[in-house]
């Protein structure tokens, strides 16, 4: 898969993540002005991040939501800038077609919807229109399953169509299972723990659990004392074949990632 201007392929890459915002879950406030978001960026450069994805909105249990208007003014500079001064691919996430564009237009590389194109109607069309990749992240709006695996898969599936029937290849899509998204404790453990059965979707994987609830509640730890819960799901997750993991700590991920893929033969 060609992402910007780089091929990711066979490896498990290092999503960094960079969230513009003042209220996200873990970083919150730290990187919401440009030259903070530029620090962060190189950081996470020179730490060693495969792409960076920019967000705008938090979406954090809870979340207010935010105008277009309000989450393009907080990305659309920011990717831009970055695009300016470094060489890394970037990734914008967010569901809004308007703000996708607005990213887009300002350099960005893929789009990363945290609703799988099923929020905004627009959205393929927005991503096909660019031609660019997109992630497709498992979502829904309460968490009632009659069969939990069974229905993460069909909803995949369902997004994976929709994508398709805009014109975006299937060679263009990764799936995310959307762990901490509609999903209790027990249905996050149980999705990260069987994510292997989304390769028969055919498309790639990204793996999103950063310092999330489900590491807080195993290991009674609050949010900035998630850093080895992180790494041992990002570890499952190249031993489980992933190609990106999304995350806040870069070296620390990227290090134990290459471990695991060391010892089973990626490289």
């Amino acid at each position: 898969m060609k992402i910007g201007n780089r091929e990711f392929r066979e490896r498990t890459y290092i999503m960094g993540i960079l969230n513009v915002t003042p209220d996200s879950f873990s970083d919150g406030g730290r990187h919401n002005s440009l030259d903070g978001a530029l620090w962060h960026a190189e950081k996470m450069l020179d730490e060693g991040a495969d792409i960076i994805d920019v967000g705008g909105e938090s979406t954090r249990p809870g979340y207010i939501a935010v105008s277009d208007d309000e989450e393009i003014s907080r990305t659309a500079p920011v990717i831009e800038k970055i695009k300016q001064s470094f060489d890394i691919p970037v990734s914008i996430d967010t569901y809004k077609h308007s703000v996708a564009e607005a990213a887009l237009s300002a350099g960005a590389d893929m789009v990363n919807d945290i609703w799988g194109f099923k929020y905004d109607g627009k959205m393929a069309e927005t991503a096909a229109k660019h031609n660019v990749p997109c992630c497709l992240m498992h979502n829904r709006k309460e968490a009632v399953y009659s069969d939990f695996l069974n229905d993460v898969f069909s909803d995949l599936s369902e997004s994976i169509k929709i994508a398709e029937e805009h014109g975006i290849d299937r060679a263009n899509i990764i799936i995310d299972p959307g762990v901490g998204f509609a999903k209790s404790y027990e249905q996050n453990i149980e999705i990260i723990k069987n994510m292997h059965i989304l390769d028969k979707l055919g498309c790639p994987l990204l793996l999103g659990a950063s310092r999330k609830s489900v590491i807080g509640l195993t290991l009674d730890l609050p949010v900035e004392e998630r850093l080895e819960g992180t790494l041992a799901l990002s570890v499952i997750a190249a031993l489980k074949g992933a190609l990106f993991v999304r995350v806040h700590d870069i070296k620390e991920n990227k290090r134990a990632v290459l471990m695991a893929e060391k010892i089973i033969g990626r490289w």
